[in-house]
């Protein structure tokens, strides 16, 4: 039985207002809603390893959800998290972080996670995807271009693998590049499955 077929039962929702994502998720031909908080503080635990901030802040867009779940929904939420010289580079507030972080990313290769958290009334399961991704060096017309034109201040790292800079400046990626874009969907598809099994077994 495929994943679409033992999900019938569910009403999936994706909690993220991300087209990237929400476009992902289609992909996998999961019906599915879109709700989510729009309010959520994202907050850094600074205690914790830098690969593992992705996955506790989709806890936290998890745990912000509107209202209770009911006892046939699975929520769904991710973040993304660029990792490149000792620094975690989230979605930039300004032109000028922007323009800083491509530079950071400039000639450089950074590591993409995605935390993804899977929550009924019942449980939960989360997991964590890495990407490591090359960048060629970018001059700082190409940075101004693609920050002017393409204005990617709700993209992690201030870039999108699938605009105009991801096509002349990635190099080289290893691992998956949908996870650049903001969810592992072949990882998501495999736990989606493992986390339907545990949760008959519980009940």
């Amino acid at each position: 039985m495929l994943l679409h077929e033992r999900l019938k039962d569910w009403r999936v929702i994706l909690g993220s207002g991300s087209p990237r994502r929400q476009d992902l998720l289609k992909g996998l031909d999961i019906p599915f809603t879109i709700e989510y908080n729009p309010h959520v503080k994202e907050q850094i635990n600074p205690t914790l390893p830098p690969q593992a901030v992705p996955e506790a802040l989709a806890r936290q867009k998890s745990h912000a959800f509107l209202r209770p779940l009911a006892s046939d929904e699975l929520l769904i939420t991710a973040d993304t998290l660029v990792y490149c010289r000792g620094q975690i580079l989230g979605k930039p507030h300004s032109r000028e972080e922007a323009m800083q972080m491509l530079q950071c990313l400039s000639g450089q290769t950074h590591t993409v996670w995605t935390g993804v958290f899977l929550r009924t009334d019942r449980s939960s399961h989360s997991f964590t995807a890495a990407t490591e991704v090359a960048f060629a060096l970018l001059s700082e017309k190409e940075i101004a271009y693609y920050v002017d034109r393409y204005k990617p201040y709700d993209k992690a790292g201030a870039y999108g693998a699938q605009d105009w800079i991801g096509y002349i400046g990635i190099e080289r990626i290893q691992g998956s590049y949908f996870n650049v874009m903001g969810l592992p969907v072949h990882l998501l598809y495999t736990h989606l499955e493992d986390f339907l099994k545990e949760y008959r077994k519980k009940c």
